[in-house]
């Protein structure tokens, strides 16, 4: 399981992204950024943070630590921001604390070349998990002690949102994808990658998530049976045909300073 916090002072409002994550001071005199179960897309964000930000640390891509942290409806009531106050009040209970990198800078292609096999493990991971939120717009990448941090996972494994989606071969276009025009052989990425991930592996990732976030999903018996639909749909598209990155491939147009194309290799097994 992950390691439980108790949050002790909510410190301020990170407004770059739209469900309102804060920073939060907790028992372990440890600085986190937490996200919260009562912001609008509720815990299914926090579902996706989990499986994915846990799926990447093990396969060698850094990640901040995650743990849960408790957070008592008291805190809410001495926040002067009514928005806040409320957010916090209907996050009371276990939410997720993402470790606070202090000094870390927010990731610049122009200022920061990444390494073109690092490029391709982390393309290749975006397009397993779904994740459409690692763009030129808005890279969720930091760069602290002169490496780069995968973060923000929350808009990953969409198609949990509606289940009769969950197509292992859906296409994953990664046409504004940050790290493409840097990437060197996503094929043989993918191939390092997709070895590490078992049914073993998966199994533990999806067992870190609180059956209280998974009970309930419509058209599931229990919050197990979720977690092995996660872990099935995540296996078929690291074992799969691959179509969903071929397809990419294919059809990705120009983006930032390179091409997507140039950098794919075709055909990808």
């Amino acid at each position: 399981m992950l390691e439980e916090i108790m949050a002790t002072r909510y410190v301020t409002p990170l407004r770059e992204g739209g469900s309102l994550p804060g920073v939060v001071e907790a028992d372990d005199l440890g600085t986190y950024v937490v996200k919260f179960r009562g912001a609008g897309q509720g815990p299914k964000v926090l579902v996706a943070e989990i499986i994915c930000a846990e799926l990447a640390r093990r396969l060698g891509l850094r990640t901040p630590e995650l743990k849960l942290v408790d957070l008592d409806p008291q805190i809410g009531l001495r926040e002067p921001d009514f928005e806040i106050q409320a957010l916090l009040q209907a996050s009371a209970g276990r939410n997720v604390a993402v470790d606070f990198l202090p000094g870390a800078l927010g990731f610049d292609p122009l200022s920061w070349r990444p390494d073109a096999g690092f490029a391709a493990e982390v393309l290749w991971f975006d397009g397993l998990i779904h994740n459409v939120d690692r763009t030129w717009r808005n890279p969720n990448l930091l760069v602290w002690h002169h490496d780069t941090w995968l973060i923000d996972h929350g808009a990953a494994l969409w198609f949990h949102y509606s289940w009769k989606s969950a197509d292992p071969q859906r296409p994953f276009d990664a046409a504004d994808h940050v790290l493409a025009p840097f990437a060197a052989d996503v094929s043989l990425a993918g191939d390092r990658l997709a070895a590490k991930i078992t049914s073993e592996l998966l199994a533990e990732v999806t067992a870190l998530v609180p059956d209280e976030w998974l009970e309930g999903e419509q058209g599931f018996e229990s919050a197990q049976a979720v977690r092995e639909a996660y872990a099935d749909h995540l296996l078929a598209r690291a074992h799969g045909p691959r179509e969903w990155l071929t397809a990419a491939a294919k059809a990705a147009p120009k983006s930032g300073p390179g091409s997507v194309g140039a950098f794919w290799k075709q055909g990808d097994k």
